[in-house]
């Protein structure tokens, strides 16, 4: 009997896990609306330091930020890696904001071809929430994976500091998860938009009315 009963809990725990795990996230168009919308907080104090040394390594598994985002996003049989499997030699990248292919290789010279973005920018999350919180807030945003995509090295000097009102990917494809991968990150730190960013925003939407916010949860399989 305290076998069945066991088994029993095992298995309602199993599907609360699972149905935990598969709930849809939200839309993009009701994050955004779940946001508060004001004009951008004066810049002064901000700098690149303010948000802490780059590419920390904030998940403490051995390797700093910029090398999982490579790895993470390159592509896996083409990877090369080096010193426990943690710096990035060589690989290929499909960029997201253009759909070109890109060959990493570590180096100077050619490293530069595959950056790292901050898809919402350290300058637009200051001016828009982020001047109010901690250093070490400020330092896990910086490493926050939700927030950063491997992408051609020139767009993403391009792109610069530029929010959804002064910059979107000229691939129009990626527009959409795009938006709404800078809603999630804005929903997760508590920032607001402005009233461009949000009409920017919006016309983006429509083109996608079921576009859903990503997530960094990994599914379940059924």
């Amino acid at each position: 009997m305290a076998f069945a009963i066991t088994a029993t809990l095992t298995v309602v725990l199993q599907a609360s896990t699972r149905e935990r795990y598969l709930v849809q996230a939200p839309l993009a168009s009701v994050t955004l609306e779940s946001l508060e919308v004001k004009g951008k907080a004066p810049k002064s104090g901000y700098s690149r330091d303010a948000f802490g040394p780059r590419w920390a390594d904030t998940d403490r598994n051995g390797c700093d930020t910029r090398n999982d985002v490579l790895k993470r996003d390159l592509a896996g049989s083409l990877i090369k890696t080096a010193n426990s499997n943690c710096v990035v030699l060589e690989g290929v990248l499909q960029c997201p904001y253009s759909g070109e292919k890109i060959v990493f290789r570590r180096g100077s010279g050619s490293s530069e071809r595959a950056q790292i973005d901050h898809v919402v920018s350290l300058a637009n999350a200051w001016q828009t929430g982020m001047f109010q919180r901690t250093p070490a807030e400020r330092r896990h945003f910086a490493n926050d994976t939700l927030n950063l995509l491997a992408v051609k090295g020139s767009l993403n000097s391009q792109k610069g500091d530029g929010d959804a009102a002064t910059w979107l990917p000229p691939r129009k494809a990626y527009r959409c998860e795009f938006v709404a991968r800078q809603l999630a990150v804005k929903k997760r730190y508590r920032l607001w938009v402005t009233p461009a960013e949000k009409a920017t925003m919006l016309g983006v939407l429509k083109t996608c009315p079921n576009q859903r916010i990503p997530t960094d949860r990994i599914a379940v399989s059924t």
